[in-house]
């Protein structure tokens, strides 16, 4: 069921929107070479431990997991895009590392991720790093009431093809509110003017995620970390944005 909130709720929301984005940066200047995936959890837990909130993780058990997640980020690096379940590595200079993060404050939930270069950086990562976040702008830009669904997939797969890149329909952005995922699913690519009608009180998720040459991805025998199928890199950038009379307000936007 697709929920709208009130301009008192998406008020409220506020404080999960912010956190959200102070743990991302914190996670982005903690991430360099010789730095533990564990190391990076462990930071965000105890953030959250400080700020009172609550993990949207650790007990997470969706249907496609093999189990409970079991920790409090998603880190994904080089070939891993999605879902990347933190463990004993290293970070080496010139991984390409991806972090997605989401709790709940005051019972708001917040949603967001971003990709960065450990190190030295390969510049067709930097160029994937950079596409993967202008479709994620462009999404955010196309997020206006009035328009649909299908406007906010469009702008985001319209950046992708200029940049020659292939596109995953099977993961995407979502619904947020009370709980991480909710209604409506958000592809990222679409057709314009199509879809759910975008009203003010929409809370969603945009999320765009791309592989240097594959759009084809598989599941690590983690049960959860998402691996491109031709070995090659991904980025993933995303934001929870509300929907306002004004124009898409961005919840977890970064200092």
């Amino acid at each position: 069921m697709i929920e709208l909130r009130t301009p008192a709720q998406i008020e409220e929301m506020r404080p999960a929107g912010r956190f959200v984005g102070e743990v991302l940066t914190a996670l982005a200047d903690k991430a360099a070479v010789g730095v533990n995936l564990l190391e990076l959890d462990e930071l965000a837990h105890q953030m959250i431990r400080d700020r009172g909130a609550e993990s949207c993780y650790i007990d997470y058990h969706p249907s496609f997991g093999a189990s409970p997640f079991g920790k409090v980020l998603c880190t994904s690096v080089n070939d891993a895009v999605l879902h990347g379940l933190p463990h004993d590595y290293t970070l080496a200079d010139g991984d390409l590392l991806s972090v997605d993060f989401a709790c709940s404050v005051d019972g708001w939930v917040a949603d967001s991720a971003l990709s960065v270069v450990v190190g030295t950086p390969r510049p067709e990562d930097v160029a994937l790093i950079d596409t993967t976040t202008r479709a994620l702008y462009a999404g955010i830009e196309a997020a206006q009431a009035g328009n649909k669904l299908g406007d906010i997939g469009h702008a985001i797969g319209s950046v992708a093809r200029d940049a020659g890149l292939k596109i995953n329909l099977q993961f995407g952005g979502h619904g947020v509110g009370r709980t991480m995922h909710g209604d409506p699913h958000v592809p990222n690519d679409g057709r314009p003017g199509r879809g759910f009608p975008l009203q003010p009180g929409l809370v969603i998720a945009i999320e765009p995620w791309f592989l240097h040459t594959t759009d084809e991805i598989y599941t690590d025998k983690d049960g959860w970390t998402l691996r491109s199928a031709d070995g090659s890199r991904g980025a993933h950038m995303e934001h929870t944005i509300a929907i306002t009379p004004d124009g898409p307000l961005v919840l977890t936007a970064r200092a």
